[in-house]
């Protein structure tokens, strides 16, 4: 493909037909089933997924096929097939389902308002991951446009992955017959360093999440009379939190939830901490005076790629400040998000996070630990030279600057299942989430010149596969 074309047409649709589209994508508050029980009554996924279909279908690529999959009880899938030249087949990934608001956002931006500023879209959902299903066509429309050959591709694109996929296997499965076996599988829904190259992901973290809850009085009592009596809730949950982590350094204790690290992927961190440098933690909206866990740029590249860490992203039994009168009460429970390393087994990990958590309760306290999922985490396979030159040229061509390799802190349950099913495909995992995009948090945000770059270099990659394989 010649790169000044590939750009000229990327950078085109772009501007004239993605933005306006994702714009409209990002007032659609089309939560995961996990934030919204009742989504099917509310209507925004489906409208989310009638705008993103309606969009691929107007583009009018040659010979493409649409459908909006539908299975009973799940969320739709849209499933896109575009023909090409040989058997081959390359497979494309994204979602379109969106993480809660999380408030509140910066003044003047609002997460279900789509506000264009210095070249970024800011708004819910427009990198996490509503671009990918445009950028994807876009690509395949590219290659058409040129006449340059490539293998088949499928396009799938689920409403389902902020709640940990739980549809897609499903669909996966019935898709199968059409499927095909892929030798190449492109995902748009990971991050990079900086926006300054092509990132490649080599591996995500796995996640078990669920509702820890300590129960010891079935109402609350005054503090004064209860305390030192009864134990408080609060502090047996903290107590039952350090059989899991070490409050000081934040090493998860127990070697369930470890797994080695590979060499290469030492190798891989420190250089890619040598490229972003102290941006590693400078990118995080830290209050002043905080520092980061440690000084050594490559162990925090390490732990939040290789090594399970523990958050508590919610909590419930607390009433708010103004309200908090001085009753020992009667529970306390917390969500509990712990990120599993990559090869580890998550629903193992499920079930002895569970273990750990309720045996032996303090005080015969009532202690649960509800799993809400388990998803494994993803190590990408050996690199195959071919792509690994595709990546390099495509960066240099579009980016001005050499690919970089690195794992991500995240979950994409997709590349678990699709790893295990196809285990000779090769992969092209990359994004737009880069520093300060803040994806789930407030104020996420698209760099539209990203885009831009990261679809011209997935169209360079499809048509480098075809030609360099046969």
């Amino acid at each position: 493909m010649d790169a000044a074309r590939t750009r000229s047409f990327v950078d085109a649709t772009w501007d004239d037909a993605i933005l306006p589209a994702l714009c409209e994508y990002v007032k659609i508050p089309n939560q995961s089933p996990l934030f919204d029980r009742a989504w099917r009554e509310h209507g925004h996924m489906e409208r989310a997924t009638s705008l993103v279909a309606n969009w691929i279908e107007e583009q009018k690529i040659p010979g493409a096929k649409l459908e909006v999959v539908r299975l009973e009880d799940r969320t739709p899938l849209i499933y896109v097939d575009v023909p090409g030249d040989g058997d081959d087949v390359v497979l494309l990934y994204g979602h379109l389902d969106k993480q809660p608001p999380m408030l509140p956002w910066a003044p003047g931006l609002d997460p279900w308002t789509p506000v264009v500023k210095n070249g970024r879209l800011y708004g819910r959902g427009g990198a996490d991951d509503g671009y990918a299903a445009f950028a994807s066509t876009t690509a395949l429309k590219a290659l058409k446009a040129q006449g340059a050959k490539h293998a088949r591709c499928v396009m799938l694109i689920e409403a389902c992955e902020e709640s940990g996929s739980f549809d897609l296997p499903y669909y996966i499965e019935h898709l199968a017959p059409r499927l095909g076996k892929p030798s190449l599988v492109v995902c748009l829904d990971s991050g990079c360093g900086d926006y300054e190259r092509l990132w490649s992901t080599t591996s995500l973290r796995g996640l078990v999440a669920g509702d820890l809850v300590v129960e010891v009085l079935t109402e609350g009592v005054h503090s004064g009379d209860g305390s030192g009596v009864i134990a408080s809730s609060f502090r047996i949950l903290r107590g039952l939190l350090d059989r899991l982590e070490d409050a000081r350094t934040g090493r998860i204790l127990p070697d369930v939830f470890h797994t080695p690290i590979p060499e290469a992927r030492k190798r891989q961190a420190a250089t890619a901490a040598g490229v972003i440098g102290e941006a590693i933690h400078r990118k995080m909206p830290t209050v002043p005076g905080m520092k980061p866990m440690s000084d050594d740029l490559v162990e925090l590249m390490l732990n939040r790629t290789w090594r399970p860490m523990l958050s508590v992203t919610g909590a419930a039994g607390l009433p708010p400040l103004e309200n908090a009168g001085n009753v020992l009460r009667p529970k306390t429970a917390v969500k509990l998000s712990l990120r599993l390393p990559p090869r580890l087994d998550a629903p193992k990990a499920a079930a002895a996070l569970k273990e750990l958590l309720e045996k032996d309760p303090p005080y015969g306290a009532k202690v649960s630990f509800g799993g809400e999922k388990a998803s494994a985490g993803w190590d990408a396979p050996p690199l195959a030279p071919w792509l690994e030159k595709a990546t390099d040229d495509a960066s240099a061509a579009f980016f001005g600057k050499p690919a970089c390799y690195m794992g991500e802190g995240g979950s994409i349950p997709f590349m678990g299942m699709l790893g295990a099913r196809f285990p000779d495909a090769q992969f092209l995992i990359t994004g737009v989430l880069g520093p300060q995009s803040n994806a789930h948090g407030p104020n996420e945000f698209l760099d539209l010149a990203t885009g831009k770059r990261l679809t011209a270099s997935v169209a360079h990659v499809i048509a480098e596969h075809f030609a360099r394989r046969r």
